[in-house]
């Protein structure tokens, strides 16, 4: 494959974009080489700045599970942008994407829209100490909750990726009252609760780890989390901005049947377009301003193309059959590139929840940072780049989960399995 004008884009974007990325998951820090300039989209394909088309399970890291430039979704943000892209006042859209969240998430009763998942995490957190009178945070190692400071810590993901600390620019008080834990370890939870219980306002979690490739829960965990935190009065906060809509149409929270206080939403809710969410009990919710007197603002917050996009895209799935389709594909995905994988010899942990999945170059079961952190990412990044090569392109990183889409059909899967075939023989010798 010829990459020269990817290249001459990427020396360009240097001169001008710190590293010549906006964000560090793109930059092909944990792979090598140069990341690849997409020029557009259609269905499960992106093709590149040199016209090379790769069959895409990266999918904008996970918002479009119809795919590239699904007709549905674009025609009705066209639709929208015709009658104004912006208003600064409310739109019966931004109910109309309310209602079906509150239909469709367990724990939404209210929900408040902003215009990221990090946005969405913050604002969560703060609201959780507002209503609870109490200060500190649980978070969990290898969880990432975005780029707000006092949720930088050991937080997998892109900064896993480049090696970076967690991070040069937070002060040490602002991350004080941020406590940390394992995954999936009920023990260490308990442990926090019992020193400290009276002052923790808070445990947030990604239900299933999306940030440190994508980990389940370990049978009993998340329910135990919700008895933990009943007995201690400290309220459960799922961040489900990767794994709302897509490990169940309901979420983690409906797949694994443990409802949280509250939830951070984001991604498929806005169908391709930036936007984010934070959801719960209506109690709860109700300090929120201008109903309580916790601020939160945003201008462009329940922008109408961002919501018209997230309401096509919810209709869509929410069709009889549509979204179990795209699970079994997502899963006979996974068995075909474990199964080649196990015929060329190489050692591969394969996860899924719903249409998400990963695989882990791990001859060991990955349950935690831990174990996750001990993967072959020498082999990941001779993988990727077999990969590409073929045409397939899946998330440049151990440390990322891929995407399912319904645009990927049988013949999409047969030709990405067959793909992996022929670069696990490739790279089987070196490893």
């Amino acid at each position: 494959m010829n990459f020269t004008n990817s290249e001459k884009l990427f020396k360009e974007a240097q001169e001008v974009i710190p590293g010549g990325v906006n964000s560090p998951a793109r930059a092909f820090g944990a792979v090598g080489g140069q990341p690849l300039f997409i020029e557009r989209a259609k269905g499960p394909y992106i093709w590149d700045a040199d016209g090379n088309r790769y069959i895409d399970y990266v999918l904008s890291w996970g918002p479009l599970i119809l795919g590239h430039t699904n007709p549905t979704v674009i025609k009705a943000v066209q639709e929208a942008a015709t009658r104004g892209t912006s208003y600064g006042a409310p739109t019966a859209l931004e109910t109309e994407l309310a209602e079906l969240v509150c239909e469709i998430v367990p724990s939404a009763e209210q929900v408040r829209f902003v215009n990221s998942g990090t946005e969405a995490t913050m604002s969560v957190l703060r609201l959780a100490r507002a209503f609870t009178g109490r200060d500190k945070i649980i978070k969990l190692q290898g969880n990432y909750h975005g780029h707000a400071d006092f949720l930088l810590v050991q937080a997998g993901s892109a900064v896993a990726t480049l090696g970076l600390p967690d991070s040069p620019g937070v002060p040490k008080g602002v991350t004080q009252d941020t406590l940390t834990a394992p995954f999936n370890s009920l023990e260490a939870i308990e442990a926090l609760f019992k020193t400290g219980g009276d002052d923790i306002a808070g445990i947030i979690l990604e239900p299933v780890a999306g940030n440190m490739g994508m980990v389940p829960p370990v049978e009993g965990y998340l329910a135990g989390l919700r008895q933990l935190c009943d007995q201690y009065g400290v309220l459960l906060i799922f961040d489900e901005v990767m794994t709302g809509f897509r490990v169940a149409l309901g979420g983690a929270q409906e797949y694994y049947g443990v409802t949280p206080d509250l939830t951070a939403l984001g991604k498929v809710i806005g169908g391709g377009l930036p936007v984010g969410a934070y959801a719960g009990r209506r109690d709860i919710m109700q300090t929120v301003a201008p109903a309580g007197p916790m601020y939160q603002a945003g201008t462009l917050s329940g922008n109408p193309l961002a919501v018209t996009a997230g309401i096509a895209t919810l209709k869509e799935l929410k069709k009889p059959g549509v979204f179990d389709k795209i699970v079994a594909g997502a899963t006979t995905l996974c068995e075909g590139i474990s199964a080649a994988a196990s015929a060329a010899g190489i050692s591969l942990y394969q996860t899924q929840a719903g249409t998400m999945f990963c695989f882990f170059f791990n001859d060991q079961p990955v349950t935690d940072w831990d174990t996750a952190s001990k993967s072959n990412t020498r082999a990941l990044a001779r993988f990727f780049h077999a990969m590409v090569k073929r045409g397939v392109y899946f998330p440049p990183s151990q440390y990322e989960s891929w995407f399912f889409s319904t645009a990927h059909t049988q013949e999409v899967v047969v030709a990405t399995i067959q793909a992996a075939q022929t670069a696990f023989a490739e790279i089987a010798e070196d490893l």
